[in-house]
């Protein structure tokens, strides 16, 4: 029987544990998307602290899909010192990084994208969106390319491993999702064709990468809003992907519109709060043959060993508890297994916005009331 910590591959990754990083927006990057000193050094304490898989913060592969402030392109060439020096950071504590290619579609304003956002349709994603201008199949087409030059990047530059956003409310789940893809086209109404982009931007970064590099997804199950893609759906998405090779599935669910079912939920300070995709995991695990990995508030050793132990997950995720603790993964496996220490309250992101990095705002005002006495 699997457990939580014993050592795995995917596709020739070796990994020490079934714990991963799931990706987290750091706020770490210069004004261009470039790799700062500051995130190079944030992915090497992540790597000391023992977590099997570090993915990156989601990386744009063109400029008009960028979304925060701070955020990593993967968009041209001119990074290539810089990253490399990340993925070299990271490897010489020996960890693994995987990179998160994204557009973030229509999710994203004219001031940041540097034109009107592009859409699979002319629909608003949220209250604080734009409408965007909905994509051409020549758009269509560049975007896709985008995402396999961003791929052949990544695997120069010494990453592990690339891995796809479909989830939260991106472009590639904006397609998927029936509330923001109206395409009257061979790229919208049926399933079939709302997966049809998914589908080309994952044979065009596998045919870059080659057979025997890691291509992995993190995908919606389901969008949690009404109208938009639902769990059927999904599974037969994860179905396509893994006939076509895909080396991993992480499962997630919801957007920024998705009110308490948001993709990162507060207050989770219980262990029946917690894994709250688990499920829908469940679902799509019985659906492909590739490994499934699932996030959503794991905050407790023995929710997570369950996950893997007694329903068939193949790894966790997590991102929130490793902001605060970074180094949970060896606490744990050093067998001092009480829950992290993350109280779920999202503060640390504010800090992201106005200082250029997320950090754990509670954690420091506790250093500080014991440093004041």
């Amino acid at each position: 029987m699997s457990t939580l910590f014993e050592e795995t591959v995917i596709n020739g990754m070796a990994m020490p544990n079934r714990m991963i990083r799931s990706a987290t927006w750091e706020g770490m990057c210069d004004v261009d998307g470039r790799p700062t000193g500051k995130l190079i050094d944030f992915y090497r304490v992540l790597a000391q602290g023992g977590i099997g898989l570090i993915v990156s913060g989601y990386t744009f592969v063109r400029q008009d899909g960028k979304q925060m402030p701070g955020k990593m392109g993967i968009h041209t060439d001119d990074f290539e010192p810089e990253m490399v020096a990340l993925s070299s950071a990271v490897h010489d504590e020996g960890g693994k990084i995987c990179v998160q290619l994204v557009h973030a579609g229509g999710q994203t304003n004219t001031e940041t994208a540097g034109r009107q956002p592009l859409a699979p349709s002319a629909v608003q994603v949220d209250q604080f969106s734009e409408i965007p201008s909905e994509l051409s199949k020549d758009d269509i087409f560049d975007i896709v390319a985008a995402f396999g030059e961003g791929a052949r990047r990544a695997k120069r530059w010494g990453f592990d491993a690339v891995q796809l956003h479909g989830a939260h409310g991106y472009l590639i789940n904006q397609f998927l999702s029936p509330l923001t893809n109206r395409r009257t086209d061979d790229y919208g109404g049926s399933i079939e064709n709302r997966s049809r982009f998914l589908l080309e931007v994952y044979k065009k970064v596998r045919e870059t990468v080659g057979a025997d590099y890691p291509v992995l997804i993190k995908l919606n199950a389901a969008d949690n809003l009404d109208g938009g893609l639902e769990l059927g759906d999904s599974v037969y998405a994860a179905e396509k992907l893994s006939k076509e090779g895909i080396d991993a599935i992480e499962v997630s669910a919801g957007t920024p519109a998705s009110g308490i079912k948001n993709p990162a939920r507060q207050r989770i300070n219980k262990p029946e709060k917690e894994a709250y995709h688990l499920e829908q995991a469940r679902r799509i695990k019985a659906g492909v043959t590739c490994p499934v990995m699932v996030v959503g508030g794991f905050r407790s050793f023995e929710v997570a060993e369950g996950a893997i132990k007694n329903h068939g997950m193949d790894y966790i995720a997590m991102s929130r508890p490793l902001i605060r603790e970074p180094d949970l993964p060896n606490r744990w496996l050093r067998g001092e297994r009480r829950p992290a220490k993350c109280i779920s309250c999202n503060s640390c992101f504010k800090p992201g916005l106005e200082e250029g990095g997320i950090y754990c705002v509670v954690e420091k005002k506790e250093r500080e009331k014991v440093a004041k006495g």
